[in-house]
């Protein structure tokens, strides 16, 4: 169905999405764009489908960022090469409204584009042998579409400013040190930590872990007494949810929860 990616379902609810260009070290092309817009959608609209892991084909490189070879069926005017950095804008979006929790299987270097990809998922797992960074600058360009995502994610702020402003690509250990990250693993044990991560989120109520992601990402953005404000009425809503009253009765009678998503 796709050129550039592999949509893939399997068992346990799950949704993969496989960068496939490992000839091109997973680099983003426009028609990539395109696909991951579409892949991401489908699988949103999904019920059957809780949880998504986002990685790259190949053990070398997650994504390598934008491709930078000329691509003569992508964008060629301005305004269409405006409209295309548009889309990919268009990608953190969905990323940031999603209904689901995205995981991110960073199998190798994520560097450019594959860097805000990285940073964007929900909960993000890296292998100890990855670069991370923004190399733009090194060609005359600025990681501008990404800097929204690193800007939000990062405990340190001045570090992210110097990374972009040199090119320098960091360690797996330093974007968990700057908040890029949540998990450092070898490479033999990368699919078990993924694993382990997918099964404590699938076990959770689909209908609050959508409430609480959404409440989470909309907060960040908020003056802190507006987001109080929001988070109340959160609140309030979560309080009527069945899978409340299921997992409070689950708690008291000592045995696992049968969700209902509602």
């Amino acid at each position: 169905m796709y050129e550039t990616i592999i949509s893939e379902r399997r068992a346990g609810n799950q949704g993969w999405i496989i960068l496939n260009r490992p000839e091109r070290r997973n680099s983003i092309s426009p028609k990539m764009t395109f696909e991951l817009i579409d892949a991401f959608r489908k699988y949103d609209e999904d019920d059957d489908i809780k949880v998504v892991i986002l990685t790259g084909a190949g053990d070398k490189s997650f994504c390598a960022g934008g491709d930078l070879a000329p691509d003569s069926s992508g964008p060629q005017a301005f305004l269409d090469r405006y409209e295309s950095s548009r889309k990919f804008a268009e990608l953190f979006r969905i990323f940031e409204n999603y209904r689901k929790p995205i995981i991110g299987r960073i199998n190798g270097d994520a560097l450019g584009g594959g860097f805000g990809l990285a940073v964007a998922c929900d909960i993000t797992i890296v292998v100890e042998t990855a670069r991370m960074g923004t190399p733009e600058i090194n060609i005359g360009l600025f990681p501008y579409i990404i800097m929204a995502t690193l800007m939000r994610n990062t405990s340190n702020p001045k570090k992210l400013l110097e990374l972009m402003l040199t090119g320098e690509r960091i360690s797996a250990k330093e974007a968990e040190q700057y908040g890029f990250v949540n998990y450092i693993v070898s490479p033999e044990q990368l699919d078990q930590k993924v694993d382990e991560v997918i099964q404590k989120l699938i076990s959770k109520s689909p209908a609050i872990l959508r409430m609480g992601r959404r409440a989470y990402y909309t907060a960040r953005e908020l003056e802190f007494s507006k987001s109080l404000e929001m988070l109340s009425s959160m609140l309030s809503l979560n309080m009527m949810a069945e899978d409340l009253i299921e997992g409070v009765s689950a708690f008291f009678q000592k045995r696992k929860p049968e969700w209902k998503g509602r």
